[in-house]
């Protein structure tokens, strides 16, 4: 069975992204703060490196907002092909919701982005299929982490919460009403505390 899971960077207020996401401030105004412990801190720890190496398991497919791919909004009306450069970090098909329709965009390295236009439903059911067993991971941003949660497909969710108020911006939990997950494992730096949580089954045990 294939195992999907979600690894987001989080304020202490609730946040994943800062307010005013743009192309100069892809995560918001000091969402930067949010990712030191893996993006080069010198107060990283051991345990940073640990979380690190779950956030970047190989994953079979991934699924992702259009937020999360680029800042363009409405109509494709320029070439954007991602944040990541030539060769993103995926190495995996990548499933992107979106309300216009695009062609796929191969990168080097394996990634190819696919626009799904019918929804988050139909954009999961294709990685699915395509992961083949391999997993599928939940990449963000807050919207579409927020309807696979509300899907219950989630069965790992990592938060890696940093010791940092944002105040405003994009709210991970929002209109969520349940939290079907246990904590499994907690890890702490002086830049964050990674908790690692498994989904509940029916009867209250960890899957």
């Amino acid at each position: 069975m294939s195992d999907t899971t979600c690894h987001m960077s989080i304020s202490l207020d609730g946040f994943v992204a800062g307010p005013g996401q743009s192309r100069d401030h892809p995560l918001g105004k000091r969402g930067q703060e949010l990712h030191g412990w893996h993006i080069g801190d010198p107060r990283a720890t051991e345990a940073d490196e640990t979380a690190d190496s779950w956030l970047m398991r190989p994953r079979g497919a991934y699924v992702m907002g259009r937020n999360m791919f680029g800042p363009i909004r409405g109509e494709w009306n320029e070439t954007w092909d991602g944040w990541w450069g030539p060769e993103p970090p995926y190495h995996a098909p990548v499933f992107v919701l979106t309300h216009y329709a695009h062609e796929p965009i191969e990168m080097a390295g394996g990634t190819t982005f696919h626009f799904v236009t019918e929804g988050f439903d139909a954009a999961y059911a294709q990685a699915l299929e395509t992961a083949d067993g391999k997993g599928v991971d939940i990449a963000g941003g807050a919207s579409t982490v927020r309807q696979a949660l509300d899907s219950g497909v989630i069965d790992e969710l990592t938060l890696d919460i940093a010791p940092v108020l944002l105040g405003s911006g994009e709210r991970l939990f929002d209109g969520v009403e349940t939290f079907g997950f246990e904590p499994v494992e907690v890890l702490h730096s002086p830049l964050t505390t990674h908790i690692r949580y498994r989904r509940r089954d029916d009867a209250g045990a960890v899957d």
